[in-house]
């Protein structure tokens, strides 16, 4: 399998390339050059496997230059009962007999998610830059739970380094604690005066300096990747069959989104041949992807816009992977993708609607729904109440956006997309006590904390990184 761009470099090169790749040269992300299919009886015959062997099932169309016996003996290393605490990694689990299930994808190292991938980075990073005889210097922006996830899975390996950039004062306690309090030689902590897009736009800055991402080494951990998407479609396959349907039968997957990586997974699944009815796309009130599936209107929020909400992992005004939708929505059309995505670069809003790409939008499967911090409570509260169930605010809104758009006879999956624990002071709020934690977690606020506040500067941040690595 070969790799290009979403805005028209071509041949990128295979998976290992664009592992440590990062953006593309032109800015755009990598996108396989045709999405591998499964047959109705071939996806029949992934039923039952383990999470390993179906991890190797779904995403070995994408990897030709890793061998077979490497690649499984990867997958096994990364999913283990002993890294996500059950064995069937991501149990899932009815709410009652309301048609609503849990996808818990929260029971890995840092309790969110992103460790479903970020653990599979972990490992084939190490794998390849040692194949290799390179180091790579991971250059990441995270808003709560890809920041710790990354550094967690990078722990220990002497090949990479972790520069992660988080805005400044805008994640939970929790959060900030499991980043900051790591005291680790390779990773390098930095809080960003501005918000989650300042951030994601400093990353993106220094990947456009073809020199100096040369010189150092920067590759990236956040959804650019495309690894992270790669490997998060798997759980939408084992999510799937955890719930027994016959052959052929739908089910419909509610998912907490900001970045637009989670649920994009679920589109590559869809589109490489699981049954998956509806995606719905759950947004707090920074509600930049509810406005573009309900409208047709794709318009970004400037920094100052960014709402500052108790979902704070989704306060995002501008979705990277959105891009790779947008690409397969024009038919893998890279030159109308980087003319939308060139809009968007300038503030401008991009509207498809009355147009053959709005037709496709909406034949693609998305609906999409907004939560508030009311909103969010309610339904913490009253999943609490009816079902026993303690749930994380992000979570909740994937909870409410699936009930909103529940179709009788199907089931609804809704991804839990981080434990409450990370959440402690909204999940009070809602229901009155603290909830439990690992207890490998017990006091980490009190802890010391490791981290350099830097302003939004990209000359700045490019000196920070050049004296860490210059020594």
């Amino acid at each position: 399998m070969k790799y290009v761009s979403t805005r028209g470099a071509a041949n990128l090169g295979q998976f290992s390339d664009v592992l440590l790749m990062g953006l593309a040269p032109d800015g755009g992300l990598a996108m396989p050059e045709s999405i591998p299919t499964f047959s109705p009886a071939e996806i029949e015959a992934l039923r039952g496997l383990s999470y390993p062997d179906l991890a190797y099932a779904v995403m070995r169309p994408f990897i030709s230059d890793i061998p077979e016996a490497d690649l499984r003996a990867l997958l096994h290393a990364t999913y283990t009962e002993e890294a996500f605490h059950s064995r069937e990694i991501t149990p899932l689990t009815p709410l009652g007999d309301s048609g609503l299930y849990l996808l818990e994808l929260s029971n890995g190292p840092s309790l969110a998610f992103k460790d479903m991938a970020m653990q599979f980075l972990g490992h084939v990073f190490e794998y390849t830059l040692e194949k290799r005889g390179q180091r790579l210097n991971i250059l990441g922006a995270t808003s709560g739970d890809t920041g710790s996830a990354a550094e967690y899975a990078m722990l220990g390996k002497p090949r990479v380094n972790v520069f992660m950039l988080s805005p400044q004062g805008r994640m939970s306690a929790f959060q900030q604690a499991q980043m900051y309090g790591l005291n680790e030689p390779n990773i390098f902590n930095i809080a960003v005066e501005g918000v989650f897009d300042d951030c994601q736009d400093l990353v993106k800055e220094v990947n456009g300096d073809a020199e100096f991402k040369e010189k150092y080494d920067i590759g990236a951990v956040n959804s650019i990747n495309w690894a992270r998407v790669m490997a998060q479609a798997v759980y939408y396959f084992k999510g799937y069959f955890a719930l027994g349907l016959p052959a052929g039968a739908e089910a419909d997957f509610s998912v907490p989104s900001g970045n637009f990586g989670n649920v994009f997974a679920g589109y590559l699944a869809k589109r490489m041949g699981l049954p998956i009815g509806r995606l719905l796309v759950a947004s707090n009130e920074n509600d930049v992807l509810h406005e573009f599936f309900s409208t047709g209107n794709y318009h970004v929020r400037p920094a100052a816009q960014v709402a500052q909400t108790s979902s704070p992992s989704m306060d995002i005004g501008k979705a990277s992977n959105f891009e790779r939708y947008l690409y397969l929505i024009a038919g893998s059309d890279a030159i109308q993708t980087k003319g939308w995505w060139d809009e968007v670069g300038a503030s401008r809003p991009v509207n498809l609607q009355g147009s053959a790409h709005w037709d496709a939008v909406q034949a693609s499967g998305f609906s999409a729904g907004r939560s508030t911090h009311a909103d969010r409570l309610a339904t913490i509260k009253r999943i609490d109440t009816q079902f026993g169930r303690l749930i994380d605010p992000h979570t909740a809104d994937g909870v409410l956006v699936g009930e909103q758009f529940k179709r009788p006879g199907v089931p609804m999956v809704c991804l839990e997309t981080a434990l409450p624990a990370k959440f402690e002071e909204t999940v009070i709020e809602a229901v009155g006590r603290a909830p439990e934690r690992p207890a490998r977690f017990a006091g980490i606020e009190k802890g010391e904390r490791f981290c350099e506040v830097l302003p939004n500067d990209v000359a700045v941040l490019k000196a920070f990184i050049a004296g860490k690595l210059d020594k």
